[in-house]
């Protein structure tokens, strides 16, 4: 039977995450950018022991969490190296792929051609058509969809079509026949867009409802990723809130979808219950969506008191053999300008149990470091991509 040095590694992604400006952060609009230090700077000070306990503060000195003496986890931090800074291109790094054409984002709303288009191929109007919240472009807009069966058409930071209709007025069916021909249109180069993502809704004017059948149309990765390696290899893959909609699903054995970060960390520690060899991939997606993306640095403290409190039921869990990776996969300094993503390095804590004498790990020139590492470990085919640090886990 082939020995591993890791039978199970546990990667978890803290959305948006970021500790500092990355060295290129002045070409994307983010000089300047912190997303842990000015949370922690505008929280006077945050509450999180167990990440400290790791050597989050050995990275780089965040006020409120004590510098460890003895970090249990190696610690560093990682730049990206693909060209962007949104959720796909941080996690398609993580697994071992460099994207050097930036998936567009559409701050002023989508071109008026693709519109066009859209409204001839799926016979109906397109109203909204900008940037906006999920809930609050219903509360906007929802009433004058329920009376003329106009598409509520919104994006984000990300690269994203979304269209929001209400069940009753389009049915399911439709709304995602809908989102095929909007993702047929996307597929152009031109417009590059990440994914197309049907936001049903319920409800009347004032209580308004999105519901559960929220379905997203993603591009594949363009390569291989060290999920779908370890997926042919026979390995588990098992990936945890939106990771399998990130990755089209390719690479992934089981998906366990979440409703917020608790509901994440309860579906991690359920893993842990799991009999596997191979990985487990969880997104905490609520860092970015509702607190980086909404400007809200005391929210984003509070929830990261709250992830960070929910450590130790980890740590617990933990058997011989388990490796916890921590990591993320942008910034989103809810005190920069604007509503955007910014381009910093992130935070990389790797803690295994039976090895608690963590020590620094150099600076990752990639976040496909995390990758070619997991590739080593199950000895898979390398990414093109990244340089494992399993030997250094020593």
């Amino acid at each position: 039977m082939t020995s591993y040095a890791y039978k199970r590694i546990f990667v978890v992604v803290m959305d948006s995450v970021g500790i500092g400006e990355a060295p290129d952060a002045e070409k994307f609009g983010d000089k300047g950018a912190d997303t842990l230090g000015h949370i922690a700077e505008k929280m006077n000070g945050l509450k999180m022991p167990n990440m400290g306990k790791l050597g989050l503060s050995n990275i780089r000195e965040i006020k409120g969490i004590e510098k460890a003496e003895k970090p249990l986890a190696f610690f560093t931090k990682m730049k990206e190296a693909s060209n962007g800074k949104d959720t796909m291109t941080g996690h398609w790094e993580i697994m071992g792929l460099n994207i050097q054409t930036p998936f567009q984002v559409f701050p002023e709303g989508f071109p008026q051609e693709l519109i066009a288009e859209l409204e001839s191929r799926t016979g109906r109007k397109v109203i909204g058509n900008k940037p906006a919240s999920g809930t609050e472009i219903l509360v906007e807009l929802g009433e004058e969809h329920m009376k003329t069966g106009a598409l509520i058409v919104y994006t984000s930071a990300d690269s994203v079509l979304q269209i929001a209709a209400h069940e009753e007025i389009i049915p399911l069916e439709e709304q995602y026949k809908i989102c095929q021909i909007a993702r047929e249109l996307t597929l152009d180069e031109k417009y590059m867009v990440g994914r197309v993502i049907a936001r049903p809704f319920i409800g009347e004017p004032g209580h308004f409802q999105r519901t559960s059948n929220r379905h997203d149309y993603a591009l594949k990765p363009f390569d291989r990723t060290v999920m779908s390696e370890m997926k042919d290899a026979g390995f588990d893959v098992i990936a945890i809130g939106k990771i399998s909609d990130i990755f089209d699903g390719e690479g992934v054995t089981k998906s366990l979808r979440t409703v917020s970060n608790m509901d994440g960390m309860d579906k991690l520690l359920q893993s842990f219950d799991m009999d596997f060899t191979g990985m487990s991939f969880l997104n905490l997606v609520d860092f970015d969506a509702l607190y980086g993306h909404r400007r809200d640095p005391e929210g984003y403290g509070k929830a990261l008191e709250e992830y960070d409190a929910r450590l130790p039921e980890v740590f617990e869990k933990m058997q011989a053999g388990d490796l916890l990776m921590i990591t993320a996969d942008h910034g989103n300094d809810p005190i920069h300008q604007g509503t955007d993503h910014t381009r910093e390095y992130v935070p990389l804590l790797v803690y295994a149990k039976n090895n608690e004498n963590g020590k620094e790990l150099t600076i990752r020139e990639t976040f496909a470091d995390i990758g070619a590492t997991i590739a080593e470990n199950f000895h898979v085919k390398m990414p093109a991509y990244g340089k494992s640090f399993l030997q250094e886990l020593k």
